[in-house]
């Protein structure tokens, strides 16, 4: 039944075709005299080589001449050859979706001029043979009246065409019958081009000659396209049938016979015509076997060779070529192996590379420590006039430095220093015997340790206690980036002024101490005035009325019980609290701006450990620094900054270890935090925000921690920092102190050395042997009351402090205390709304609210994301293509370390390619559709549960690096370069089975084009599942949308099914499919390709159109996934 569906609108084409052919020969080509010549030969006329071909005027005629049968059958073959170039337009355009090129298509069908020997033996029992063919009206009919009859009635009663002039009620000549056609009459002129009118033919009538077929219905004959076998039918007296045939001999007519062949249709309908699998037919009246080492498809005109290793037995359909799709993957395997190992010894050489440029920098730093205290002593000497130029000169001597042994020491070393470098060879002695003392430096960073406060300190402020504007400017080197500058500018100035002069003058150093500039970290102070944060939609206060000041320099401390807002103080602070209403201020320096100006110099150490852990330490800190350090800094630079960071973090024993994922273990929590807190301290921030970073730690890794950054404190550093009761040893190493009640209020804000005094004044004193922090926790959460001679409750503590500071307080909370509210009409800061008269809410106005307040929040998280401030950090970080850079190999790097996994997806595709390949045969008459439905569905699904890990698994990573100011561009691309990889050989994969099991008759490269383009479009389509939904949902949708829109593709018949799917690229992966494997089917197959073409709605000439449509749908997939990227990012 599917083939008569496919039989009447392709067959009515084709014979519009012929009858354009044979209707629009030139006059001018010969084909007249040909036709005249043919004619008079066939017609008994006295030429003596048609009188030799064909004596007597009988039927089967007498002695053969062959040199005239030959001309005679080269007459005949000419009529309805050479005719491509006279196509009209009208059918061009209509046999376009399913023929591209004309001539092509007409020669592989119809060219019969390597072998007309079936044409000689149709004139030698016909000499009217030209008076038989169909003319170009007879075709058009045909085709017509098969297509009218294409919606009624079985597959037989399709076959029957309409009465015509020839055939009808009246009339019924035996050659209407199957297999049986009629002359014209030798004395009449039959004019093939005549497109209108049927001529009459009732005369003579006979059997089809072999070669040709002739309808039922019809008293003429068309020759049968290559690829074809139409011999003369014999009766099966068990059946009744004319085989190879399926029509029967008309009842009351004993004279009739089998004639022969009755239709050209597809293959479902017709597939006697076709010459059958395991032979090849080379005419239209010949079938051979196919031998030994040859195989023959359905349709064949010629053996084909088999391959040297394929196994092909004689009369074989198709050749087993399963041993080139094994050594095709073992070859890809072979690939991917040794780029994972090639790639592996890249990243050792790397590494190596690397730790020379640590003990390279290691060097470096010893010798410019080493410069600045030559310097240090120069200016000194310089300080006490001219009796110290003896001492100068000796100072800057040109000697070879040697470095002093290092003391001894329990204390942790400052990051950077002497002790805290490897340790340098040993220095010999010099050639007085006297031993060199201890390090100066080590003396110095000592001393700034043990007494921050003293004159030599790096304790920055803003504000009211400004800058020491007389301070000598050696003494604001902060950073070790200034001190490697400084240095190394001394050492030039040095080499400078020896050459100009050997007797370095007074003058000379004095105009050395004066000529150099260097800026430290910028300091950043952050006052707020008053801050209160309101849960839109819900006017519930998170935090209220909370004043103070965050200096450079000093370690703040916030606590407070659970609940009390102490993570969104530090998200207010840093600008990423969303749907809240924020009112009061925050200045920078004293200047009304917004943080997110600032954050390139901001750290923010969230709570959660968010570090890559199919990365080592050292490279995760590495990374960090790359993209987050000035552009302009020098990598020695950056190295001896990981250097320190890891030195001052204690992370020197597992700096090579990968930290680890929830399937691979790799180094402890508490030095996971610690990478945590390190990757923001590799970018030397002048502000730090850390949300608990204690928290897991047990308290000599919290130690370690704090005194890590109270270093970070003297270079200018203004920390503040979540802890949950701290020991007492922490405590007393902070600074300031933030204790916040529940409800976001304030109840101390000062001096951490003051706090207990501040108690103590209200009644509240510490027991002995009590933590500090612990109690006054204890209690704000109402476990411990206070003393019975306390002045005030747990519960007035937030109103005591404002009061005390003198800060207004809103009439609820005066109300609450029994005290007198403010003036009507004054403005209080932190004030809650009027209260309205209390109204029942039904469930659906609550729901209500609820949905609005999910909508606001989110509305207002997406014009977070798409606010942008100007930049006035002044730090100048690496460019989108230098960060492209750096994303690029680590995402490289972190690949390579999942090779387990990528194995994995490649089995899977192998092993759906055995399955697929073995189950879904390919068949003549769909095309092997069937297997390519099958490979559309498996492929999309594979690659985009694939591919959801590019994205899914990194949010988080992504969210807190582009919060910190990494490009998200970078970032992208990124990941989608290194996907290119699988988009490559994911294809390769899957066809080294499919197809060498399948072995349709399309290319392999055909095959791999399609399968590039769909799974580059898969993978784009992924990345939006990965980047906007959650992994479990991303997962579902992954695997629903191939099998639904695949399905949807290859529905026929709803319009409204078939323009969605015209949206959908399932189908124009199917449709580039089918193109590249119908392609090959010509000849015979022409209708069978031409009807289900028409069926499908598919075109020839879309396959590259269907190919761009894939690639564009997966570059906007892209676009629109790193829309969500940057739109929907939780902050």
């Amino acid at each position: 039944m599917v083939g008569m569906k496919l039989l009447p609108a392709a067959i009515t084409f084709i014979f519009l075709l012929g009858a354009s052919s044979v209707s629009h020969a030139a006059p001018g080509d010969g084909s007249a005299a040909t036709s005249d010549a043919t004619s008079g030969a066939t017609s008994g006329g006295t030429s003596g080589a048609t009188s030799g071909a064909t004596s007597g005027g009988t039927s089967d005629g007498g002695d053969v001449n062959p040199a005239a049968m030959e001309l005679l059958s080269k007459a005949l073959f000419s009529r309805f050859s050479n005719f491509s170039s006279y196509f009209s337009p009208e059918i061009s355009k209509e046999l376009r979706f399913c023929i591209s090129d004309i001539d092509a298509e007409w020669n592989a069908a119809f060219n019969f001029s390597k072998n007309t020997d079936f044409l000689a033996g149709c004139l030698k029992h016909n000499r009217d043979a030209m008076q038989r063919l169909c003319t170009a009206a007879e075709a058009k009919f045909y085709g017509a009246s098969l297509l009218d009859n294409s919606g009624t009635g079985s597959a037989q009663t399709k076959n029957f065409l309409k009465p015509n002039k020839n055939c009808n009620l009246s009339s019924w000549p035996s050659g209407c019958e199957p297999g049986w056609a009629c002359s014209a009459g030798q004395d009449k002129k039959v004019d093939l081009k005549e497109s209108k009118e049927m001529p009459q033919r009732e005369l003579d009538c006979r059997p089809c000659c072999e070669g040709f077929f002739c309808p039922r219905g019809l008293t003429c004959m068309i020759p049968c396209p290559l690829g074809s076998y139409c011999p003369q039918a014999k009766l099966n007296s068990s059946t009744g049938v004319c085989d190879p045939y399926r029509y029967q001999l008309p009842p009351g007519q004993p004279n009739h016979t089998c004639g022969g062949a009755d239709i050209w249709s597809d293959f479902t309908s017709g597939p006697e015509l076709f010459c059958s699998a395991g032979s090849f037919c080379p005419t239209t009246t010949q079938k051979l076997p196919c031998t030994k080492g040859h195989y023959c498809r359905a349709g064949s005109t010629a053996q084909t060779s088999c391959y040297q290793l394929a196994t092909c037995e004689p009369q074989t359909a198709n050749q087993n070529i399963t041993a080139y799709g094994i050594m095709f993957f073992a070859g890809i395997t072979l690939v991917l192996v040794i780029i994972y190992n090639c790639s592996g010894q890249v990243l050792s050489t790397r590494e190596k590379r690397q730790a020379k440029s640590r003990e390279a920098a290691a060097r470096s730093a010893r010798e410019t420590f080493q410069a600045r205290e030559k310097w240090k002593t120069a200016k000194e000497v310089a300080k006490k006039g001219a009796s110290g130029l003896s001492s100068i000169s000796r100072t800057f001597s040109r000697k070879k430095s040697v470095i002093p042994d290092q003391p001894k020491g329990t204390g942790q070393p400052k990051p950077g220093s002497d002790a805290a470098l490897p340790p340098a060879p040993p220095a010999p002695p010099d050639s007085k015997g006297k031993k060199h003392k201890e390090n100066n430096l080590t003396k110095m960073m000592r001393d700034i340790e043990e007494n921050p406060d003293n004159d030599e300190g790096f304790d920055i402020q803003i504000g009211d206690k400004n800058l020491k504007k007389n301070a000598a400017k050696a003494k604001q080197l902060h950073t070790r980036s200034q001190i490697f500058k400084y240095a190394y500018g001394q050492i030039e100035k040095e080499k400078a002024l020896q050459e100009q002069n050997n007797n370095l003058t007074f003058s000379g150093v004095i105009s050395m101490a004066t000529d150099l500039e260097f800026i430290s970290r910028r300091p950043i102070e952050v006052f707020f005035q008053d801050l209160t944060l309101t849960l839109r939609g819900k006017n519930k206060h998170l935090l209220r009325c909370v004043t103070g000041k965050l200096f450079p320099g000093h370690v703040s401390a916030v606590m407070g019980p659970s609940g009390a807002g102490k993570t969104t103080f530090l998200s207010a602070l840093t600008g990423k609290a969303t749907g809240c209403t924020i009112t009061g201020s925050i200045l920078i320096n004293g200047n009304n701006e917004p943080m997110q100006s600032y954050k390139k110099i901001i750290g923010y150490v969230p709570q959660d450990d968010i570090v890559h852990g199919n990365l080592t330490v050292e490279e995760n800190l590495w990374f960090s620094a790359r993209c987050r350090l000035p552009a302009d800094l020098d990598k020695p630079e950056k190295v001896l900054v990981v250097e320190r960071v890891i030195e001052s973090l204690g992370l020197q024993a597992v700096r090579d270890s990968l930290v680890g994922t929830v399937e691979q273990r790799g180094i402890s929590g508490g030095q996971r935090k610690r990478v945590n807190v390190g990757l923001e301290m590799v970018m030397e921030p002048s502000l730090l925000i850390l949300d608990e970073p204690t928290s897991g730690l047990d308290s000599s890794s919290s130690l370690l921690l704090l005194r890590a950054l109270r270093r970070e404190a003297l270079e200018g550093v203004n920390i503040c920092m979540v802890v949950h009761q701290p020991s007492y040893t922490l405590f007393k190493m902070f600074d300031d102190l933030i204790l916040l009640a529940k409800g976001g209020l304030t109840v101390y804000h000062g001096s951490v050395k003051k706090v207990e005094e501040y108690f103590a004044g209200i009644g509240i004193n510490v027991p002995d042997r009590v933590n500090p922090p612990d109690y006054f926790i204890d209690i704000l959460e109402g476990i411990v009351k206070p003393p019975a001679g306390a002045a005030v409750k747990f519960n007035e503590l937030p109103l005591r402090w404002m009061l005390h500071n003198g800060y207004a307080v809103p009439p609820d909370m005066l109300d609450s205390a029994g005290m007198a509210s403010p003036a009507p009409g004054a403005s209080v800061p932190g004030a809650s709304p009027a209260t309205k008269a209390v109204e029942e809410i039904s469930f659906v106005g609550d729901l209500w609210q609820d949905i609005k307040f999910a909508v606001g929040q989110k509305a207002d998280q997406i014009l977070h994301n798409f606010t942008k401030s100007a930049d006035l950090s002044e730090r100048q970080t690496p460019s989108i293509l230098q960060q492209y850079k750096y994303f690029l190999g680590r995402v490289g790097k972190q690949r390579l370390r999942e090779a387990r996994i990528q194995a994995v997806d490649y089995l899977i595709l192998l092993l759906a390619g055995i399955c697929l390949g073995t189950l879904a045969k390919v068949s003549d008459e769909t095309f092997g559709s069937t297997g390519y439905l099958y490979t559309v569905i498996a492929v999309s699904l594979l690659s985009k549960i694939a591919a959801l890990r590019s994205f899914s698994l990194d949010k988080l990573h992504y969210w807190r690096e582009s919060a910190s100011g990494m490009s998200s561009l970078a970032y992208f691309l990124a990941k989608d370069t290194i996907d290119h990889f699988n988009t490559i050989v994911k294809p390769a994969v899957y066809l080294s089975m499919f197809y060498f099991f399948n072995n349709p008759r399309s290319t392999i490269l055909d095959n791999y084009l399609v399968l590039l383009c769909l799974v580059y479009c898969v993978t784009g389509i992924a990345y939006i599942l990965a980047i906007y939904f959650q992994p479990a949902p991303a997962q579902l949708w992954s695997v629903l949308l191939p099998v639904v829109l695949t399905l949807v593709a290859n529905q026929e018949g709803d319009s409204f099914i078939n323009r969605v799917a015209d949206f959908c690229y399932t189908k124009w992966a199917l449709e580039a499919f089918l193109l590249t494997n119908a392609e090959r089917y010509s000849g015979v197959w022409l209708i069978q390709r031409c009807g289900a073409l028409r069926q499908r709605g598919y075109d020839q000439t879309h396959y590259y159109p269907c190919l761009a449509y894939l690639i564009a749908t997966g570059i906007v997939s892209r676009a629109f996934a790193f829309f969500c990227l940057v739109t929907f990012q939780k902050k």
